[in-house]
């Protein structure tokens, strides 16, 4: 995939223009996921516990952070990774000079790690990190034994390089929480999805709410829109302490609470792995959306 490639030939979604995947970058046999949503809402909390409830249901699973931050896999890690963009750099993009272990390390029960990264900030294309990422994987053979691959995606889907794990993925779920600006940008992800969809086979598989104590907005909107939400995370503290450890849930002290927050994870996993039919939500116009939310 070069990083000026012209546009795909048909229409990507309307006024796009996006960086061509080649068929031969295309992922095998694993069931292929991307979690989208708004900026600071735990999408990586969710991708990593949910890789590490795919692990613990027998699972290979591989996990690729696309985030210049390279903060997706630390819990499963316990460290901040190199990134691939940044070992690329180390042998001059020779990508020929590198082995496996330069760019990818195990995780909790056994989980792959990769850090995709991004390009510096102004520059570049984050679709072309990501289409360099999955060739190296294929080059190094690493992804004909993987059963799941989880890609954890920068904030809102804004332009079409971070929309480029959609060319990708089977199924795309969001992560929001049960608030307006949540939700707002849910509507607009679900839109870029639709597009997508068009030319892909990636299908909106649902909604994750997180960190809610209720959903009554969540289902509302999905009620109007014909989302399917898929499971809820409630604001638990010992989630965001396991942040600050460096750890999974799963290797969070024993509580009710976490017990319940590890079931659900377990559960989302298992249906995810049998399958999801796709929802056919429709997004609202923002002018529309805007005056859907709010309470009373």
């Amino acid at each position: 995939m070069a990083l000026l490639d012209p546009p795909i030939s048909r229409p990507d979604g309307e006024g796009s223009v996006q960086v061509r995947i080649d068929p031969a970058d295309r992922i095998g046999t694993a069931k292929v996921f991307a979690v989208y949503g708004k900026g600071g809402i735990g999408k990586s909390t969710t991708s990593s516990n949910l890789s590490a409830a795919f692990s613990l249901l027998g699972k290979r699973v591989l996990q690729i952070g696309c985030d210049p931050k390279h903060d997706s896999t630390f819990t499963l890690t316990k460290k901040l990774m190199p990134t691939v963009i940044d070992v690329l750099e180390q042998v001059e993009f020779h990508s020929e000079e590198l082995r496996p272990e330069d760019y990818m390390f195990e995780g909790f029960n056994g989980v792959m790690c990769v850090e995709a990264g991004g390009p510096p900030a102004g520059t570049g294309c984050g679709g072309y990190v990501v289409g360099q990422t999955v060739k190296l994987l294929k080059q190094h053979h690493l992804l004909e034994d993987t059963d799941v691959v989880l890609f954890d995606v920068l904030g809102d889907v804004v332009c079409g390089g971070f929309a480029a794990p959609l060319q990708h993925a089977e199924r795309a779920v969001i992560v929001t929480a049960n608030d307006f600006d949540s939700i707002f940008a849910m509507n607009r992800i679900i839109a870029a999805i639709g597009a997508k969809a068009k030319n892909y086979d990636v299908r909106l598989a649902g909604c994750i709410a997180n960190r809610s104590a209720a959903t009554d907005e969540i289902d509302r909107f999905c009620e109007a829109t014909g989302l399917e939400r898929l499971a809820h995370l409630p604001d638990l503290d010992a989630i965001r302490r396991s942040r600050l450890k460096k750890c999974t849930l799963f290797e969070m002290p024993d509580s009710p609470e976490v017990e319940a927050a590890r079931q659900e994870y377990l559960r989302l996993a298992a249906t995810m792995w049998a399958g999801i039919e796709p929802c056919q939500a429709q997004a609202m116009k923002d002018r529309d959306i805007f005056e859907f939310l709010g309470f009373e």
